[in-house]
């Protein structure tokens, strides 16, 4: 198996703007999106100890969980591709053909796909279903749906752990790991908003809480970080994957202002509710603000295939 290597420190932009310029705040973007350039975002942070945790089990084989247009198998995938594992992908749905572009590259870097029910996947988690997959495909290192655990939030720990500076940190939210991974790096230092991807996003605040324990293993201790930070559920755009034209042309235009490109699933999600936080006078005059890009760019196409729509321009 290659070795897996540090992952590369993530440049930081500032964001010029006169709109910016006239709320007296500055905004800067970390470019987790340019941390690598095969597993890119925080799915390589959540990734990175997982696999050295695999190596060192010997395990040879990483199982994980997604559905059709999951950033996370397709970072599976490449890790396995990368790293010199065997991958298993459990999809969540029926098969369709042809595949869309996020599982036909699962599978060009040699991940098997299986397909189950929505019922079925739903009992991904409990122990009867684990003993079922060990029958079905024998010894594996399992990785969450997601990708978030013990390892992934320590993992995610590195992402600004030398960016603390700043008054206000935002990032997207699915499943709560990555936030939680930096709200224990901030230790308080900073206010920390996140932005849930999905519809009905309040449960993210317990999620993240466990997320955040499991590692600092104190309850007192997990409650003090929690008070840095807020999840704000305003800009879900109708759910998980639902975007609509407001949407595309604000990432359009950030793209053509910035030449930063957004996905629409997180992070474009989350830039927007900022600039909106923004013009609401959230922020106070003469703060600094950064946006965490968790990358994901693989899910613009997997929303223009769904959509039927050109988000960017090449």
């Amino acid at each position: 198996m290659k070795n897996i290597s540090s992952i590369n420190h993530s440049p930081i932009t500032v964001i010029e703007d006169s709109f910016l310029k006239e709320k007296n705040l500055v905004l800067s973007v970390l470019r987790e999106d340019l941390n690598d350039i095969d597993i890119q975002g925080n799915k390589y942070r959540k990734l990175y100890y997982n696999i050295l945790n695999a190596k060192k089990k010997g395990n040879k084989v990483l199982l994980t969980f997604g559905g059709a247009f999951s950033n996370h198998l397709l970072a599976v995938a490449q890790a396995g591709n990368k790293f010199g594992f065997d991958t298993i992908g459990i999809v969540r749905g029926e098969e369709k053909i042809p595949l869309n572009s996020t599982l036909k590259y699962c599978e060009e870097l040699g991940m098997q796909l299986y397909y189950i029910n929505r019922e079925t996947y739903r009992l991904k988690n409990t122990q009867d279903f684990k003993d079922y997959l060990r029958n079905q495909y024998g010894n594996f290192y399992l990785i969450p749906e997601g990708g978030t655990n013990y390892y992934a939030v320590n993992g995610c720990m590195e992402i600004i752990e030398d960016f603390n500076e700043f008054d206000y940190i935002c990032c997207p939210m699915g499943t709560g790991g990555t936030i939680a991974g930096i709200t224990i790096a901030n230790n308080n230092t900073s206010r920390i908003i996140g932005f849930p991807a999905l519809k009905g996003g309040e449960f993210l605040e317990k999620d993240t809480f466990n997320h955040i324990k499991s590692v600092v293993n104190n309850e007192e201790d997990t409650h003090d970080l929690m008070n840095s930070l807020t999840i704000n559920c305003d800009f879900h755009f109708g759910g998980y994957a639902k975007i609509n034209e407001e949407l595309i042309n604000f990432v359009r235009k950030f793209n053509q202002d910035h030449t930063i490109k957004w996905d629409l699933i997180y992070n474009g999600k989350m830039a927007y509710g900022v600039f909106e936080l923004i013009k609401s006078g959230f922020f106070p005059e003469g703060s600094s603000i950064l946006l965490v890009h968790t990358g994901g760019h693989q899910g613009i196409v997997g929303i223009e295939e769904r959509y039927k729509v050109k988000i960017y321009e090449d």
